[in-house]
C-alpha cells in the first residue's frame, strides 16, 4: 500500500474453460480527492449492486461518478487517507460541509447544522465495518467519541457521525459499506445540536 491514494488491486475471474485467473493487477483507477481537503483520498477498490452479488467477468463497477453509499442491495470497499484535521476542516460552516458531501455523491448525508459537534457529521442508511489500517482517528458521535487506532475496527450502523484525525500523521482506514434499511423510528435525521 503506498499513499496519496495508490492501492493494489488484484481481480481474478474466470477464462473461457471456466478456469481461474488475474483480470487485472494494477492501482485502482477510482481515486477520488476534494480541493477543500487538502490530502484526503478516497479510493473505491469494488462495488457490487445487489445480493447474491453476481459472479462473472463483469467490467469494472467503480469507474464512472462518485457515489457514497452502495447501491440498493450492494456493497462497496473503499479505503480512505484521512490527513491530519486542518483548522479550515474544523471551520466549515453547513454550505461548505454540505459540498464535501456533494463531491461525494450524496448531499443529504450531510447532519451538521452551525453550533453542531463536527462539519463533517453525516449518516447513511448502511452497515458500515470500518479497519484502521495506519495511525490514530476519532469516532464523534452524537454525544461521545472513540479513538482509534491501527488494528482497531468499527462497526457503524446508520448512526450520525464524523471522522477526526486528531495526530499529526495520516490514516490509512478501509471502509466495507453494506445497503441497510433503517428500523422504524430510526429514519428521520438526528438533530445535530
Amino acid at each position: 500500500m503506498l499513499g496519496q491514494g495508490r492501492i493494489r488491486r488484484v481481480v481474478t475471474g474466470h477464462d473461457e474453460n471456466g478456469k481461474s485467473i488475474v483480470v487485472s493487477d494494477s492501482f485502482a483507477p477510482a481515486v477520488r480527492t476534494s480541493p477543500a481537503r487538502p490530502g484526503h483520498y478516497s479510493t473505491e477498490i469494488w462495488r457490487t449492486a445487489g445480493a447474491p452479488a453476481p459472479v462473472a467477468n463483469e467490467p469494472d463497477p467503480t469507474t464512472g461518478p462518485r457515489q457514497l453509499k452502495p447501491p440498493k442491495h450492494g456493497t462497496v470497499i473503499r479505503v480512505s487517507e484521512i490527513p491530519p484535521e486542518s483548522e479550515a476542516v474544523r471551520n466549515f460552516d453547513a454550505a461548505a460541509a454540505k459540498k464535501i458531501f456533494e463531491s461525494m455523491g450524496q448531499v443529504d448525508a450531510s447532519t451538521f447544522r452551525e453550533g453542531g459537534r463536527h462539519p463533517l457529521m453525516h449518516r447513511t442508511e448502511t452497515i458500515d465495518y470500518g479497519i484502521v489500517l495506519s495511525g490514530e482517528l476519532t469516532l464523534i458521535l452524537d454525544h461521545s467519541e472513540v479513538q482509534l487506532k491501527a488494528g482497531d475496527m468499527v462497526i457503524q450502523r446508520g448512526t450520525n457521525h464524523a471522522w477526526s484525525n486528531r495526530s499529526d500523521k495520516p490514516c490509512i482506514i478501509a471502509f466495507i459499506l453494506v445497503d441497510g434499511k433503517f428500523e422504524p423510528g430510526l429514519e428521520q435525521e438526528p438533530d445535530s445540536h
